[in-house]
């Protein structure tokens, strides 16, 4: 396994030399998530402006090897927490391993194995004596949720005490198109975020950002209160985060940080409507 040692600004996918299981440092878990990419091919169904994945391209995932996945995650826990991983690799605050989470280079939902990659993450953290303190966490676009496989392996999150992180970056079709790069129709985001909701604890996920200096304009985010808000009561809260890493897409130089003040004077518009938020600059 690479000596480099973990960072919160670098989630390389290749910081452990294996296929499917990456460690990263999350600043918005609080220490070390083991990342699960079912999209080692960098393919995805969306092109978000402030993607941080080179090479990025539209599609879905190569067939996932789920022996390999399941010897790689085996691997790493046992090396996580009877090896000298922690001590070599992670600053000494962050010394906690805080999640399963499937994210990587692409939409992890897009996986035809995707139920059985959740099914098999909870055997092994049970086989580690894992289960009960590291929650299984699925960060997803939500477009694929009327797919009754992907209900499937979302509920079985829900069953293990897991959450889905349900990504929503604006609130108007197009503000969808030009951030996501997605063809989206807000009622069937929220009709897909409700779904989302009855089958596993679910927090929505934005990042915020400035686009041409500019901070988003107030309609759209009358845009975004407007969807979200009177989902608000089925949902565990918001994570409103900025731009942490650079993006590796063209729009890049157009990007730029939005200040903490901005962050938490929109993070107070989400409180007033009964939601929990969590800030991340």
């Amino acid at each position: 396994m690479p000596s480099k040692a973990l960072s919160t600004t670098d989630h390389s996918r290749d910081s452990a030399g294996m296929r499917y299981v990456y460690p990263v440092i999350s600043r918005r878990a609080g220490g070390v998530s083991v990342g699960i990419n079912l999209n080692p091919n960098n393919a995805c169904n969306w092109r978000c402006m402030y993607c941080q994945v080179p090479d990025l391209v539209r599609g879905g995932p190569p067939p996932i090897d789920l022996g390999l996945l399941e010897s790689e995650l085996d691997g790493f826990l046992h090396s996580a927490t009877a090896g000298d991983f922690m001590a070599t690799r992670v600053p000494a605050d962050s010394r906690r391993l805080v999640d399963v989470a499937f994210s990587g280079n692409g939409e992890p939902t897009s996986a035809a194995e995707f139920a059985g990659a959740v099914a098999l993450v909870g055997r092994v953290l049970a086989q580690h004596g894992l289960s009960d303190s590291m929650p299984v966490r699925v960060i997803t676009n939500g477009s694929l949720l009327d797919r009754k496989v992907v209900q499937h392996g979302l509920a079985l999150v829900g069953g293990m005490g897991g959450e889905v992180w349900f990504k929503l970056d604006a609130g108007s079709a197009a503000g969808m198109a030009r951030i996501n790069g997605s063809r989206l129709r807000p009622e069937a985001v929220a009709r897909r975020l409700t779904l989302c909701a009855g089958l596993a604890p679910t927090w929505v996920q934005t990042c915020l950002f400035s686009l041409d200096g500019a901070a988003p304009e107030e309609l759209e985010l009358r845009a975004y209160l407007d969807l979200l808000l009177p989902v608000a009561p089925l949902l565990a809260g918001v994570h409103l985060y900025g731009l942490a890493r650079p993006s590796m897409q063209p729009e890049a130089p157009r990007l730029g940080r939005l200040p903490q003040a901005w962050m938490e004077g929109f993070a107070g518009r989400l409180r007033a409507g009964g939601l929990v938020v969590r800030v991340s600059i």
